[in-house]
């Protein structure tokens, strides 16, 4: 997503780089309360992206806890939010983190319905939010 108009909002913000952060440190649900009060400052076309981003950190916290019906549903969202916005936007790498997302998610999305038994998070698969040069 190239251009966009003057809403206000500031690519700068000092709380993408804490989510960033909290999320790197597998803090979901930290992560998941500072991307929400960003969130809930937006009006422009930037709010979906940190709705993704909201949904990455909540997906990654169902696993984690093996609400697994939770963490398909919200991992979905998550891509949905995201994907207008590769391959990179405000600095980060949007393109590597549907990638990451997506071997990590890879064994639970292997079983589209029911309650799959046995599958966990596996930790080497949690992603890291990397920052791009673009945007």
């Amino acid at each position: 997503m190239a251009d966009t108009p003057d809403t206000g909002f500031d690519p700068k913000d000092p709380r993408i780089q804490e989510g960033v952060d909290l999320f790197n440190a597998q803090e979901f649900f930290a992560c998941h309360d500072v991307f929400e009060d960003l969130w809930s400052e937006l009006t422009g076309p930037e709010r979906p992206f940190f709705q993704g981003l909201i949904h990455a950190a909540v997906c990654l916290f169902h696993f984690e806890g093996r609400n697994l019906t939770g963490a398909r549903k919200m991992y979905h969202s998550f891509q949905l939010y995201v994907a207008e916005f590769l391959p990179s936007f405000c600095g980060i790498d949007v393109e590597r983190l549907l990638l990451d997302m997506e071997q990590c998610f890879a064994e639970l999305l292997q079983h589209d319905s029911g309650y799959p038994r046995g599958v966990e998070l596996d930790p080497d698969r949690i992603p890291r939010i990397q920052r791009s040069t673009e945007n």
